[in-house]
C-alpha cells in the first residue's frame, strides 16, 4: 500500500556533496540512492491524497534556509544521516495544516537526511564523515512511497512553492 509523506529535496548542489560520502559496502549497510535524498517533514502514511493537497493548497509554506551537517552520524541504531536544521518552522507549518490526516507524528521532528541504512546488529563506519552545505527549500512536495524488496519507490504527486518572508 503506498504511504505519503511531504519532503523538501535537495538542491544539485547538495545532491553532489552527498554524492562523495565513500560507500560503505560492509554487510547489513544499504545506502539510500540518490533519487531517495530528501528532508521529511511530515509522514502522513495512509492518508486521502486529494484532502493533503487542498490543505497544503490553502498554506502559506515559509521559505527555509537548509543547512547540512557538520557530519554524519546515528539516528537510532538503523539510520546514518546527515542532520538538516533551518527547516523546523517549515516542518511545523506543515504539521499544523496535516494535523488531522494521517498517522500522527510518533516522535517530535528532527531535521536529517537518511544517507544509509542497517539492518538490525549492522554497524557502519559512515558516521563522523564530515558532509554540509546550505541550500534553499523553495518548494516542498506531497510523495507517495512504495515499499519493495529492493527499497522506496517514491514519486511526486504535488508541488508547493515555499513563501518567502517580505
Amino acid at each position: 500500500m503506498p504511504r505519503l509523506f511531504v519532503a523538501a529535496f535537495p538542491t544539485p548542489e547538495i545532491a553532489d556533496v552527498l554524492a562523495t560520502i565513500p560507500v560503505d559496502d560492509s554487510s547489513g549497510v544499504r545506502m539510500v540512492p540518490p533519487e531517495n535524498w530528501h528532508v521529511t517533514l511530515r509522514f502522513l502514511g495512509d492518508a486521502d491524497t486529494a484532502t493533503v493537497i487542498e490543505r497544503l493548497r490553502a498554506t502559506a509554506t515559509p521559505f527555509a534556509e537548509a543547512e547540512m551537517g557538520p557530519h554524519l552520524e546515528h539516528l537510532g541504531p538503523r539510520q546514518v544521516v546527515a542532520p538538516v536544521a533551518g527547516v523546523d518552522h517549515l516542518a511545523a507549518s506543515v504539521t499544523r495544516a496535516t494535523a488531522d490526516l494521517g498517522d500522527p507524528p510518533r516522535h517530535s521532528f528532527r531535521g536529517h537526511l537518511t544517507v544509509a541504512r542497517l539492518r538490525r546488529g549492522a554497524t557502519s563506519r559512515l558516521p563522523g564523515e564530515p558532509v554540509g552545505g546550505r541550500f534553499p527549500v523553495d518548494e516542498i512536495v506531497l510523495v507517495e512511497s512504495t515499499l519493495s524488496d529492493t527499497g522506496s519507490r517514491y514519486e511526486a504527486v504535488a508541488r508547493f512553492s515555499t513563501v518567502r518572508a517580505v
